[in-house]
């Protein structure tokens, strides 16, 4: 039997889910991991967790196969993006916490970047903006708080990358520093025209070079694991960070088709074909995916609080004690209140990319409590996408790929969502029968690359539908309530 390993690396939890050569699911299995707040708005991870709930899920869903080694056929690999982590060439050991994607210490770095007139050239090459979201400033930011660590990276004793290079480097027993175009997409570093590291902005920001990875495509030769871990060493063939492997799982290969994925935050991808598309509205021109040496891009919308705002209500506020209350918490909630809440807890993303802008909330009266809450909650999900795809259709007006949405991520199983989802950007919501898109999307690209999984077509014909929700909501009503968000940003924004 033919089977391929995914490892999906989150923010939260570790996930290692086997397929079989059908692209079902065989097994699945999940850590989560510990979340350090060393200061305000910063966010760090143990890369130690990384590692060991990696191979700890990895092997747990080999037992629960009960397959042995020779029928694991090639392992895929999709992570957080953005997160940055340094090692010790010769231990694997990290030499600081990796710095992750929501953190914002280095708002004040790009600040003076901005200040100094540096943003037009580097969004120009990468096509990212100059915001602490990116990986670039978190890894100026280690080299420079860490003692004797930039003369240690110019000797080579050290090496860098985003979590799927460091899994790579310790998967293959120190072998292979590598990484594909998608990561290398996000770390502000990266030209993604040329296709190549960038020495201007490396220069700009005081990264040695000889810190980075090689880029590869998404679907390749990225080494083989260390026989010890697995029981044989199986080869690493797929590899993309996690929205960009939705984006495949969703089978968006063709232009205009767009995607969005509600995990911790919220990401929109739309498929731009083999163009950039430069954004008027502060978007993302990203890659999408890398086959054969040719780059299909994207504009990217990113929301950085989505799945983490139903965590809010529950270990913050304490009004759910698991995150399937909210959905009949939503349902109960007085249909006369329309409160709004602005989930600014880390900044606004975009089309704003507000860093220092915090959340609130507006339309409270005695009568509000956990339900409005909760209805609040959820709606901002559904308000912030729809800023985003307003955003999308205004600089990419092309229509070919049609209006509909679809969605995957564990915010999409709640119903009550997605119809609000679909109410109030007036479009169909398509939820897919495999909700699994970003484990599905790395698996296909290993198993693809080792003729085992079908090519871009036939995939996407495999493509199943498990529920389309249709708007249903008047237009006086979504003119009301999207004015009301609109007020409620632009108060937030002023605070």
């Amino acid at each position: 039997m033919t089977h391929i390993l995914s490892i999906d690396q989150g923010t939260t939890s570790t996930r290692a889910i086997l397929f079989d050569e059908a692209m079902g699911i065989k097994s699945v299995a999940q850590e989560e991991f510990a979340q350090h707040f060393p200061q305000s708005g910063w966010v760090e991870h143990d890369p130690e967790d990384l590692w060991s709930t990696t191979v700890a899920t990895c092997r747990a869903a080999i037992k629960k196969a009960g397959i042995g080694p020779s029928e694991i056929t090639a392992i895929g690999i999709t992570n957080q993006r953005e997160t940055v982590v340094v090692w010790d060439r010769e231990t694997g050991q990290p030499v600081h916490n990796a710095i992750v994607w929501q953190d914002r210490r280095t708002a004040p770095i790009c600040a003076d970047l901005k200040a100094q007139g540096h943003e037009a050239m580097v969004s120009g090459k990468t096509g990212l903006l100059l915001d602490p979201y990116f990986s670039a400033t978190k890894l100026r930011w280690i080299l420079d708080h860490v003692d004797g660590l930039r003369d240690r990276a110019l000797r080579g004793e050290v090496m860098a990358g985003t979590v799927d290079s460091y899994l790579i480097w310790r998967l293959t027993g120190g072998r292979s520093h590598v990484t594909d175009a998608t990561n290398a997409a996000r770390t502000l570093l990266y030209d993604i025209h040329k296709g190549r590291w960038s020495t201007t902005i490396c220069d700009l920001l005081d990264i040695p070079m000889a810190l980075l990875p090689e880029v590869r495509d998404c679907a390749g030769e990225f080494g083989l694991t260390s026989a010890d871990l697995f029981g044989r060493e199986v080869p690493i063939r797929g590899v993309a960070g996690d929205q960009q492997a939705a984006t495949l799982g969703q089978a968006c290969f063709s232009p205009g088709m767009l995607k969005s994925t509600y995990g911790t935050g919220c990401f929109a991808l739309l498929n731009t074909g083999n163009a950039p598309v430069t954004s008027k509205n502060r978007l993302l021109t990203t890659i999408a995916y890398q086959l054969d040496g040719t780059p299909t891009y994207a504009l990217e919308g990113s929301i950085f609080v989505a799945g983490a705002v139903v965590q809010w209500l529950r270990d913050g506020l304490r009004i759910i004690r698991e995150a399937a209350e909210s959905q009949p918490m939503a349902e109960a909630a007085d249909a006369g209140q329309e409160v709004v809440l602005v989930p600014a807890f880390v900044g606004l993303g975009a089309p704003y990319w507000q860093p220092d802008c915090r959340g609130a909330i507006y339309g409270l009266t005695r009568n509000s409590g956990p339900a409005e809450f909760c209805r609040a909650a959820l709606e901002s999900v559904g308000f912030q996408t729809r800023d985003l795809l307003k955003a999308m259709r205004d600089d990419w007006p092309d229509g070919s790929g049609g209006n509909v949405l679809r969605v995957d991520g564990g915010m999409s199983a709640s119903d009550w969502t997605m119809q609000f989802l679909s109410d109030i950007i007036d479009a169909p919501v398509d939820r897919p029968h495999v909700t699994e898109t970003t484990a599905l999307g790395a698996a296909w690209l290993a198993g693809m690359s080792m003729d085992v999984y079908p090519d871009t077509e036939s995939f996407a014909a495999n493509w199943a539908l498990e529920r389309r929700f249709s708007p249903s909501m008047d237009a006086d009503t979504r003119t009301r309530r999207i004015a009301a968000w609109d007020r409620a940003i632009q108060a937030t924004m002023m605070v």
